[in-house]
């Protein structure tokens, strides 16, 4: 686990196991990070979907995310009004060849940008979704300043109807 300058969130090296079949990998391990999933979704995006950027104001969702196959721009931006990094942007890219994951906590907002033709990510969620308090932070927000590195995007229509993060500020904190 690689701790990150941002409280409880950590970039995983998974560890991969190769021989002339192919690989097997350690995803997740619940003893090291001391958290249950009980929610485990995967998402599929073609290249320059966007998705996001997601937070549930009630029951936040602890997200370990892991790429199975492609290559994602991932960022999670905390959202805890006593945080240190409250406000602040952490962004990586996680892969099928980099074997990273990373363990974003309850009270950040998540979303990421497909770099690769097909791109499978799977979700291991410590709640379950609520669809009724999931918010959108817009990802072009100007406070937030998130480098996209793709500059053509495809965004869906709930996504494109974000809040700015002074909104988010104003409505829920």
């Amino acid at each position: 686990m690689i701790k990150t300058k941002f409280k409880n969130l950590f970039l995983i090296k998974n560890k991969n196991f190769k021989d002339q079949r192919g690989y097997f990998k350690e995803i997740i391990r619940e003893n090291k990070l001391k958290k249950k999933f009980p929610f485990l979704v995967m998402s599929y995006s073609k290249q320059n979907v966007v998705r996001g950027l997601h937070i549930q104001t009630k029951n936040s969702q602890g997200k370990f995310v892991t790429v199975i196959k492609g290559k994602i721009f991932d960022v999670a931006i905390d959202l805890r009004k006593n945080s240190k990094t409250f406000g602040k942007v952490y962004c990586c890219i996680l892969s099928e060849k980099n074997t990273k994951s990373i363990f974003i906590p309850e009270g950040f907002a998540h979303g990421f940008q497909a770099l690769e033709k097909e791109n499978y990510v799977i979700y291991s969620c410590t709640k379950y979704r609520e669809k009724n308090s999931e918010v959108t932070i817009d990802i072009y927000d100007k406070d937030l300043n998130i480098k996209w590195p793709i500059k053509k995007k495809i965004i869906s229509k709930k996504d494109k109807k974000g809040i700015t993060f002074q909104k988010y500020k104003e409505v829920y904190l």
